[in-house]
C-alpha cells in the first residue's frame, strides 16, 4: 500500500514531487516569489522538465518551507536566511529584518508585523 501523507489534504504521495503552483499554494506565496527564491538560495534546485516546468522534490519543498520561516515568521533578511541555511546546524540566529519604512510605526517587532500582514492577507482570500 502507497505511504500517503494525509496532513497536507492533497491526497499525494508522501514522495510525490510538487508543482509550482502546488507548493506555492501549501506555503502562501505567489509562484514568482518561489522562482524568485531560486535565484537567492542555491541550494533550492527544483528538477525542471519539458517547457521548464518546475517540479519539487521532497527536500525541495522543506527547504522552501525553511526559507518562507526564516523570511516570513523569523523576519530575517535574505542575507540572514542564506547565511542560516549555510551554517552546518542550521541554527544560525542572524538579525532581524529592519523595518525601513517611514510608515512603520518605531518599536513595533517585526514579528507582530509580520502576523498583521498575514491576517490581512487571510481576510483578503
Amino acid at each position: 500500500m502507497a505511504d500517503f501523507d494525509h496532513g497536507a489534504g492533497d491526497g499525494k504521495a508522501a514522495n510525490a514531487m510538487l508543482a509550482i503552483g502546488e507548493l506555492a499554494d501549501r506555503i502562501g506565496v505567489p509562484t514568482h516569489v518561489l522562482r524568485y527564491w531560486e535565484t537567492r538560495f542555491p541550494q533550492l534546485r527544483p528538477l525542471q522538465r519539458s517547457g521548464r516546468r518546475r517540479y519539487y522534490r521532497a527536500e525541495d519543498v522543506a527547504l522552501a518551507e525553511r526559507i518562507h520561516h526564516l523570511l516570513h515568521v523569523k523576519g530575517f533578511t535574505v542575507e540572514g536566511a542564506r547565511k542560516a541555511l549555510s551554517e552546518p546546524n542550521g541554527a544560525a540566529r542572524p538579525e532581524p529584518a529592519v523595518v525601513t519604512s517611514p510608515a512603520a510605526s518605531p518599536g513595533i517587532p517585526i514579528e507582530a508585523l509580520v502576523a498583521l500582514r498575514r491576517r490581512l492577507a487571510a481576510a483578503l482570500r
